[in-house]
């Protein structure tokens, strides 16, 4: 009795299997076609978020900062990092801009993108992701106030840590971990810039020639 309950049983237990397997490719397939139908608006939105950001963290500029990135691997560092330069008409840089990451937020990471002129005075700086909470910590990107209170800053004329840490930072009520990992991210950020400032600042555009005169070489016809 029991033998033929098995042979009763079995065969449904295989179109049980088959059923699941089944299921199990076809959302595979359904995932992968999602995938492949979303890559490309998703990569385009986050291009044109990054455009916005760029065109609010730079100066006045005639170029596309995203078609003339710049690669440098800092030191200490596995990773080339990108900066994003504003160029005028003529080609020459009037800011640089690059992510700088507070891994040290209340709830995470925080991204900042921070625009920076020549100088090393920073132009301005927009926090593009977060997950501090809201109404506290979320203050990074809705208190326009405290975001433009960095703009001019440089490594020299502000002590880098907020006023309950004996710097020059507003920090939030009942939040201060969170714009002290900003503060901290924004000052490496320029320490960053000051290391490798002569080579981006000396960095061609793309496309570009040296047009400056050289004397002909001796013997030379001129």
């Amino acid at each position: 009795m029991s033998s033929e309950k098995r042979k009763l049983i079995e065969p449904e237990q295989i179109k049980m299997v088959v059923a699941l397997m089944l299921v199990a490719v076809i959302a595979a397939l359904l995932l992968g076609l999602t995938d492949m139908v979303t890559r490309a608006p998703i990569a385009e939105a986050k291009k044109a978020a990054l455009h916005r950001a760029l065109g609010q963290v730079l100066p006045a500029h005639a170029n596309d900062p995203l078609e003339g990135v710049i690669s440098i691997k800092p030191v200490g560092s596995s990773e080339p990092k990108q900066f994003y330069p504003a160029r005028d008409a003529q080609g020459e840089i009037t800011g640089m801009a690059w992510e700088a990451i507070a891994p040290d937020g209340y709830s995470g990471t925080i991204h900042i993108l921070m625009g920076v002129l020549p100088d090393g005075s920073l132009h301005a700086i927009r926090i593009t992701d977060h997950r501090e909470t809201p109404g506290l910590g979320d203050g990074i990107l809705h208190n326009s106030g405290w975001l433009n209170s960095f703009a001019g800053r440089t490594l020299d004329n502000v002590r880098w840590r907020v006023k309950k840490d004996g710097g020059e930072f507003d920090q939030f009520t009942g939040a201060t971990i969170t714009p002290r990992a900003v503060v901290k991210a924004v000052k490496k950020g320029l320490e960053l810039f000051q290391n490798n400032r002569i080579a981006l600042l000396s960095s061609k555009e793309k496309g570009s020639t040296d047009k400056s005169e050289t004397k002909p070489a001796k013997g030379d016809k001129q």
